[in-house]
């Protein structure tokens, strides 16, 4: 059974999750229980706090425990006021009615994090990827989760780039688990392209979640919100898969617009919760499906400065490139994370490489933070954000510019149905 509130031409209130949440822990005790709360870091947007809140009213009285548990997948750690602020949370609230309340941030890059829960064979993996690989991937998730009773998934629904549709499990795999099945599905996801991945529920890389979740004995709950410029429009909490399935669903229509037609320039404003390439990237991948070939995407984001935190240097090592770039000679690429890879071609988009020559579909250029020295050290190109002025790209759609504010969260489709894509 899955509780909801959902209201995609108007938005939730207040009392109305409140109702939905008071609903499920009437029905639920968890008097005496050690919980965890598995939280998104701040590269995703939604009234995150304000649900904690409402679930911390009715479980933190007669629970022994609540924590949290930042599930930052490769992501960089957060400061104690970040976690505050993603939690809407004072600093004079910290200190007195959520005092209790420990904040973890998922510690991805040290191995005694982690332990392993199973492994896909490569039966199951070459089932589960169509035929694309085979090979055992082992199942491993922060080891912190186990000194709890039990735990929650508390986060955003929206179209991803490598499985679909964010959220549920996902929220585990990245989000608190280790390298092999993060750089297994990733690629995976890359192999099969952006454009053909974004915006659909079933995909090869959701199932390759959803098995991994299989070997997960511990009691889990989610509390799935599908949002708008933090405009709750859905909550949706229960078993796990079942109340992910129902925010997506809500999600599809909230979360994607249409187009009658591509478009030849599109300038992409990233939030200033995007603070490298790496989150920023998903300008690019929730627009590639509306760019004219040959078009250009612009990454405007001058609060940007960095690459990636976590992985510039493989990045400057590797660069941005095509699939098949990748793909046609991955000997090449031995000991390259393949996560990494797939970070590459889903920003640089969809080409072929032929004869040694990389044909990218589109272009993607940066006016960003990052200078024009290492945009090109990354094969990526640049523009100087003082040069453009944003009010030069509104109103143009019948020249075939488009102007996407906030750009990263919102899926852009063509209406037609056309989704670029190159055979493998």
């Amino acid at each position: 059974m899955v509780i909801e509130q959902q209201n995609k031409d108007g938005c939730v209130e207040n009392e109305q999750a409140r109702d939905a949440i008071a609903r499920f822990f009437a029905q639920n005790d968890y008097a005496g229980k050690r919980v965890l709360l598995i939280i998104p870091d701040n590269t995703r947007s939604g009234p995150i706090g304000e649900v904690f809140k409402i679930i911390y009213e009715f479980l933190g009285p007669k629970a022994k425990a609540v924590d949290c548990l930042v599930a930052l997948g490769t992501h960089q750690p957060m400061s104690e006021e970040q976690i505050c602020a993603r939690l809407s949370m004072t600093a004079e609230q910290r200190k007195g009615k959520y005092a209790s309340v420990r904040f973890f941030n998922h510690e991805w890059d040290k191995p005694q994090t982690f332990t392993s829960i199973g492994e896909i064979s490569a039966d199951e993996i070459e089932q589960l990827s169509d035929g694309l690989f085979r090979e055992e991937v082992d199942v491993a998730i922060n080891k912190l989760i186990f000194e709890y009773d039990e735990f929650f998934i508390l986060g955003p629904v929206f179209p991803h780039e490598v499985v679909g549709f964010s959220g549920g499990h996902k929220y585990i795999f990245p989000g608190i688990a280790g390298d092999d099945i993060i750089h297994f599905f990733h690629w995976l996801s890359g192999v099969i392209t952006n454009p053909v991945i974004i915006g659909n529920k079933w995909t090869p890389t959701r199932e390759v979640v959803e098995k991994a979740a299989s070997f997960i004995t511990l009691p889990h709950t989610l509390f799935a919100i599908v949002a708008l410029d933090n405009e709750l429009k859905g909550i949706f909490i229960g078993e796990t898969l079942k109340a992910w399935e129902r925010a997506a669903d809500l999600s599809e229509q909230v979360h994607i617009t249409y187009k009658d037609k591509p478009y030849g320039t599109i300038l992409g404003i990233a939030p200033k919760m995007y603070d490298d390439l790496w989150v920023a990237g998903k300008v690019m991948y929730k627009l590639e499906p509306i760019l004219a070939d040959g078009g250009t995407l612009i990454i405007y984001a001058p609060h940007v400065t960095e690459v990636s935190y976590t992985h510039g240097k493989w990045l400057d090592k590797i660069g941005y490139h095509t699939r098949d770039y990748f793909l046609k000679r991955m000997e090449q690429f031995k000991g390259v994370p393949r996560g990494v890879m797939a970070h590459s071609t889903h920003v640089k988009g969809i080409g072929t490489y032929t004869d040694g020559v990389e044909k990218p579909r589109v272009n993607v250029v940066l006016a960003t933070g990052i200078g024009r020295q290492r945009c090109q050290k990354v094969n990526l190109d640049y523009m100087n954000p003082n040069d453009i002025n944003i009010v030069d790209y509104e109103d143009k759609e019948d020249e075939g510019i488009l102007l996407v504010h906030h750009a990263g969260e919102v899926l852009h489709r063509l209406s037609s149905g056309y989704i670029p894509t190159i055979p493998r």
